[in-house]
């Protein structure tokens, strides 16, 4: 039986980690996993209940975090060659930047015969001004050369990373597409949907519209904001939105929101009487898709954004700049309606149309689901990784 150690240094909710704890779950008993996690920034939803719903007992480092720390980082280093040591992996697994140098550097020294490495999504713009953005451009093309294989999990990252960013060659590189276990976004969605809206005192005519996910200033949530008020001037229809998440941005676009007359409730009010609802970080997130009737995601940047899929399988329509892998995870014009992510005014006239239009709005929601549910199964997924795995170690004449 293989061994693999899986590492990621943030255990917080999203596509990542949702994925990490799938492959740890359901690639056993074929693939014995021992799986590493570090901390999360304090603004960031804690994902500790993932890890008790599925049975898994991580080993925790919490020295291995986001940001740059030379002395964390030097003793998060020489832990991972300690567990490698006890542990023996066939496979080093990292998943994100910080895992990913400091997990491939640890399994390159320990001579660990497999080391993979996933980009969930990457820094190479958006983040970072141009000298620190080529700085660690040249940090992954040399981690790139100690690696036996390279995740991509969508067409257009994989595209990015070999020509864009020539991080490394195409044939060093295999697409996984994220999986998820999405049966509960299907499920039961009237009584939800039910229970969402009388939360927050929705009436039934009222169209709900949500973004979900970290306030970061890479997700944009300013557009969010224009969004939203142009709809307002522009509809006789009631309009209620939902910021769902927290983090760094969230004092500017309250202050932008309130700059534009938007007036707003936040999570502990008792009454939700205002067009724009601040709920912070909720766990109950198929509850809120069903309880939404259109979904946006406004990022510069993005991997293989989980919220979009998760919408989908709940037959949500989606209204989306056009960044990263999301061409890859909706059909434009048939589940979301896209614009540039410089384009401000179409985004805002895709996001009315909406609005404005139910029968579109309920025809995409239904294919959305219809392309998902079989595209983004966590089986298909397994089933990938495990073809990866078994590809590598028949290189090294392991298998």
């Amino acid at each position: 039986m293989p061994r693999v150690l899986r590492i990621m240094n943030r255990l917080i909710v999203g596509g990542p980690i949702l994925n990490a704890l799938l492959l740890t779950k359901y690639m056993a008993p074929e693939f014995e996993t021992m799986f590493v996690v570090g901390e999360k920034d304090d603004h960031e939803q804690d994902a500790g209940f993932l890890l008790d719903d599925m049975g898994i007992q991580p080993v925790y480092m919490p020295e291995m975090g986001r940001s740059l720390h030379a002395g964390k980082d030097a003793r998060s280093y020489q832990k991972l060659k300690n567990i490698m040591r006890e542990f023996k992996p066939d496979i080093v697994h990292t998943h994100a930047a910080k895992p990913g140098a400091l997990g491939r550097m640890a399994a390159k020294a320990m001579r660990v015969p497999v080391i993979v490495h996933t980009y969930h999504g990457h820094v190479f713009h958006s983040y970072f001004n141009k000298l620190k953005t080529q700085a660690f451009i040249q940090i992954e093309r040399h981690l790139a050369r100690q690696s036996d294989g390279i995740i991509a999990i969508s067409e257009q990252q994989k595209k990015e990373l070999v020509h864009d960013f020539r991080i490394a060659p195409a044939e060093k590189f295999h697409l996984v597409p994220l999986g998820f276990n999405l049966d509960k976004f299907s499920e039961d969605q009237m009584t939800k949907r039910i229970s969402f809206r009388q939360e927050f005192q929705l009436a039934d005519d009222e169209i709900a519209i949500g973004i979900i996910g970290r306030m970061v200033p890479v997700k944009n949530h300013a557009l969010f904001i224009e969004g939203l008020h142009y709809v307002l001037k522009h509809t006789n229809r009631k309009v209620k939105a939902f910021i769902i998440g927290d983090g760094d941005t969230r004092k500017s676009v309250e202050e932008m929101a309130s700059a534009l007359g938007i007036s707003f409730s936040i999570q502990n009010d008792e009454k939700h009487a205002h067009p724009l609802v601040f709920t912070s970080w909720r766990s109950d997130v198929d509850r809120i898709y069903a309880g939404l009737d259109i979904v946006t995601l406004t990022s510069f940047n993005e991997g293989t954004p989980v919220s979009l899929i998760e919408a989908q399988a709940a037959n949500k329509p989606i209204v989306s700049t056009r960044v990263g892998g999301i061409s890859d995870i909706v059909i434009e014009g048939e589940t979301a309606l896209l614009s540039a992510v410089d384009d401000h005014e179409q985004f805002c006239l895709n996001l009315l149309k909406l609005v404005e239009d139910d029968s579109t709005r309920q025809l995409m929601g239904k294919t959305g689901s219809e392309l998902v549910m079989d595209k983004f199964s966590y089986k298909r997924l397994v089933k990938d990784m495990s073809a990866v795995y078994y590809d590598l170690l028949d290189k090294k004449g392991m298998k």
